[in-house]
C-alpha cells in the first residue's frame, strides 16, 4: 500500500513538472525574443491558447470575430480553486452590483486588463503576453483573491495593418533617425478598425461589432478595476492614474482616492527603475465612451495608461531629447503597470468589494426618471442601445408627465401614451443612466480632452422630460405588427418618409430594380395626408418587373414599413403620381474618396454608413488615381473631409 501510494505522488508530481516545463514563455514560444519584432494576431491568439492549455489557472476565450475575421478574445487567470467556483463568484459579484440574486458575500478583486484599442500602439499587446506569464508563473499567491481578465487585443484588424506594413518595411536593424520610412505609416494608419473607427470612443454608443461583442463580456463581469492601455508621442515619457480634471460629478470619493493609490505604487516601481512619467494632466474622466470612463461609470476603477511611442516608435526611435526608445522599454513599461496594478487590487480585495457594492447603491440625482417620445424607429433605436448596455427600461400610458423639457430647456410636460420610453435611475445602472440622458453635464474645468454634450435625447431626436419622481412603467412595449398585403389591382403603394430605416427600404428597394418617386410637395391619398418625402412606388414605372406586387410587398414587410395601397394615381388633394412635382429616384452608383489627404475617419463613416446602415453599394476610389477615373461612371461622388 505503501508503495502505492509512493508512486501515486511520483506520478502527480511527474505530471506537474511535465506540465511547468511545457509552458513556455512568450519568447520561447514565438520564437523571437520579446520585443524584437511584431508579433502578428494570430501568433498572440496561439500563445495564449498554449498557455489555457498548459496552465489549470488560465480559461482562454473567443467572444466574436471582426469585420476581417480575426478572434477576439479574453483569458481568465486565476487560482484552481477560483475557477472550480467561478460562475458563483462571478453571480455573487454582480449580485453586489444589484444584478441577479445570487446568495453570500465576494470578497474576490476582479481586475480587466483591455491591450491595443489603437491598432498601432502596438506595445501592449505584446505585454500582454508577458503578463500572463508572470502572473501564472510568478505571482500565484495574488491569483488566491483575485481574477485577472486580459483582452489581449481590442483591435486585432488595425493591429496586423500596422504590425504587417511594419514588418515589412523595417530596416535590419531598425533604423532610430525619425525621418526613417519605417516611422511614417502610411493612410489610413493602424489606428482604426476595419471601418477606420475609433474604437476607443465607441465604448459607449456601440456602433462596431468589437465594441457590441466586447460588451456581452464585460456587462457578465462588471470587474472592479479596469485600465485600458495606449500609448502617445514618442516625446512623452508614461502616463498613469491618476487623471486630471474635470471629473464626472458622478465619480465617488473612493474612485478618485483608490487610483491615486494604484498610481503611487506604479510610481514606486518607475522610481526604482529611474523611468520618468507624469500623473494628474491631459487625461480627464468626463466623456463617458472611453475605455476609462464607461467602466468608471459602471462600478470599477476605470484608468488610461499611456506609454510614449505609438505608430511612429517602430522597434526603436531617437527621440527630441537623444533617447533611443525601443519596443523592449515600451513592453516593460507596460508590463510593469500591469503587474503593479494586480499587486494593489490583490492587496484590497475586501475594500474593493465594498466599495463596489456602495457604488450601486441608490444615489441621489437631479432627475430620477427621463420619458421620452418621438418616431418610433428613433425609439427603437435608442431602445438597442440600452439593450447593449443591460440598461432596463419601461413603456408608460399614465397621464401627463412634467419635469424639464428639453426641446424648451425649462420645465414642460409630455401627454401619456403607450409609446413613451421610461428609462430611471432607479435601477443597478442608474449612474450610467444619469450620465448619458442628463440634459446638460457640470464641468469643473472648462478644458477637457473631448466633447461635452452627448445626451441620449438630443442625440436620437427625441422629444423628452426628465422628471425628478421615479415613474414605472410596463415591462415591455406592445409593438405594432406590420404586415403589408399585396393587391394586383392596386395602382402603387405609398410609404412615409420619417427616419433611417425608410432610407434603407428605399436602398432595397432601388437594388431590385423596382423604380421609386418622391414627392416634392405634400399630397393627400385615400383621405391619408402624407409630407414631402414621401414615396410612391407605381405599378406603371415598374410595368418590365415581374411579380411587382409581392416583390414590393416582401421587401416592406422585411423593414417593418407600412404601406398605403392605392387603387388610383389620382391624389384627393396636391399633385397626382404623374405630376412634375413626383420625382423619380434613379438608381445612383456612388464613388466614395479615399487615400492621402483624405480624412481616414471621415472616409471611415461614410464608406460604414453606405455598407452597414443604408446598405446600399458604394466603390471606394484611391485618390493617388484621381485623374485616371472615368467619373462619368458615377451619379454620385462622395468627397469626406480631407486636404485637397
Amino acid at each position: 500500500m505503501k508503495n502505492l501510494l509512493n508512486l501515486i505522488v511520483l506520478i502527480i508530481i511527474s505530471a506537474s513538472s511535465l506540465n511547468a516545463q511545457q509552458l513556455k514563455s512568450p519568447s520561447e514560444f514565438l520564437g523571437y525574443e520579446l520585443g524584437t519584432q511584431f508579433s502578428r494576431h494570430a501568433d498572440v491568439v496561439n500563445y495564449f491558447e498554449h498557455v489555457a492549455e498548459n496552465s489549470s489557472l488560465v480559461n482562454y476565450h473567443t467572444y466574436g470575430k471582426t469585420n476581417e475575421r480575426r478572434s477576439l478574445t479574453y483569458a481568465v487567470i486565476t487560482s484552481e480553486e477560483n475557477m472550480a467556483g467561478l460562475e458563483n463568484i462571478r453571480n455573487t459579484h454582480l449580485q453586489n452590483a444589484g444584478i441577479g440574486d445570487a446568495k453570500g458575500e465576494s470578497d474576490i478583486a476582479i481586475v480587466w486588463l483591455s491591450y491595443n484599442v489603437h491598432g498601432n500602439e502596438a506595445s501592449s499587446t505584446e505585454a500582454s503576453m508577458k503578463t500572463i506569464y508572470h502572473l501564472i508563473t510568478e505571482k500565484q499567491e495574488w491569483l488566491k483573491n483575485t481574477i485577472v481578465i486580459i483582452d489581449p487585443c481590442i483591435n486585432p484588424d488595425g493591429r496586423d495593418r500596422y504590425a504587417n506594413w511594419y514588418n515589412q518595411v523595417k530596416a535590419e536593424p531598425y533604423n532610430i533617425t525619425q525621418d526613417a520610412a519605417e516611422h511614417h505609416e502610411p493612410w489610413p494608419g493602424g489606428r482604426p478598425n476595419h471601418y477606420l473607427f475609433d474604437l476607443n470612443r465607441d465604448w459607449a454608443w456601440a456602433t462596431q461589432i468589437e465594441t457590441r461583442e466586447r460588451l456581452k463580456i464585460y456587462n457578465q463581469w462588471l470587474p472592479h478595476i479596469h485600465v485600458d492601455f495606449h500609448e502617445q508621442g514618442i516625446n512623452d515619457p508614461y502616463y498613469f492614474a491618476p487623471a486630471a480634471e474635470p471629473f464626472h460629478e458622478i465619480i465617488t470619493p473612493f474612485q478618485r482616492e483608490f487610483q491615486t493609490r494604484i498610481g503611487k505604487n506604479n510610481a514606486k516601481y518607475f522610481d526604482e527603475e529611474g523611468w520618468l512619467y507624469f500623473t494628474g494632466e491631459r487625461f480627464d474622466l468626463l466623456y463617458p465612451s472611453y475605455g476609462d470612463t464607461y467602466p468608471t461609470y459602471m462600478g470599477s476603477i476605470g484608468m488610461t495608461y499611456e506609454q510614449a511611442g505609438h505608430g511612429r516608435a517602430g522597434l526603436g526611435i531617437k527621440t527630441d531629447e537623444g533617447y533611443v526608445l525601443t519596443l523592449k522599454d515600451r513592453v516593460e513599461h507596460h508590463f510593469t503597470t500591469g503587474i503593479a496594478t494586480i499587486e494593489v487590487a490583490a492587496k484590497n480585495a475586501a475594500e474593493l468589494n465594498t466599495e463596489f457594492e456602495n457604488y450601486f447603491n441608490k444615489g441621489s440625482f437631479d432627475y430620477n426618471s427621463y420619458a421620452l417620445q418621438g418616431n418610433p424607429d428613433k425609439l427603437n433605436a435608442l431602445q438597442k442601445l440600452l439593450d447593449r448596455h443591460e440598461i432596463t427600461y419601461s413603456y408608460s400610458n399614465s397621464g401627463k408627465i412634467s419635469g424639464y423639457n428639453y426641446k424648451n430647456s425649462a420645465k414642460g410636460s409630455l401627454p401619456g401614451s403607450q409609446n413613451t420610453m421610461i428609462v430611471s435611475t432607479d435601477q443597478p445602472k442608474g449612474k450610467m443612466v444619469k450620465v448619458l440622458f442628463e440634459p446638460q453635464t457640470k464641468l469643473m474645468d472648462s478644458l477637457t480632452y473631448d466633447i461635452t454634450a452627448w445626451s441620449l435625447p438630443y442625440a436620437y431626436g427625441l422629444d423628452a422630460v426628465a422628471s425628478k419622481n421615479i415613474i414605472q412603467g410596463k415591462s415591455e412595449k406592445q409593438m405594432q405588427s406590420i404586415e403589408n398585403n399585396a393587391d394586383p389591382k392596386a395602382a402603387g403603394y405609398i410609404a412615409k418618409w420619417n427616419s433611417m430605416q425608410d432610407a434603407q427600404f428605399l436602398a432595397e428597394l432601388l437594388k431590385n430594380d423596382i423604380k421609386v418617386r418622391f414627392s416634392e410637395v405634400p399630397f393627400e391619398s385615400n383621405g391619408e395626408k402624407f409630407a414631402p418625402g414621401s414615396l410612391i412606388i407605381s405599378k406603371s414605372d415598374n410595368r418590365e418587373l415581374d411579380n411587382f406586387d409581392n416583390k414590393v410587398i416582401e421587401i416592406a414587410n422585411n423593414y417593418k414599413r407600412q404601406l398605403l395601397t392605392t387603387a388610383t394615381s389620382f391624389a384627393g388633394s396636391g399633385p397626382d403620381f404623374g405630376s412634375s412635382d413626383i420625382k423619380i429616384v434613379n438608381r445612383q452608383k456612388i464613388g466614395l474618396f479615399k487615400g492621402n489627404e483624405v480624412s481616414s475617419l471621415n472616409f471611415g463613416e461614410a464608406w460604414y454608413f453606405m455598407e452597414q446602415d443604408l446598405n446600399y453599394p458604394v466603390t471606394p476610389l484611391n485618390t493617388e488615381y484621381f485623374s485616371r477615373i472615368n467619373l462619368d461612371d458615377f451619379d454620385v461622388i462622395i468627397m469626406p473631409n480631407g486636404w485637397y
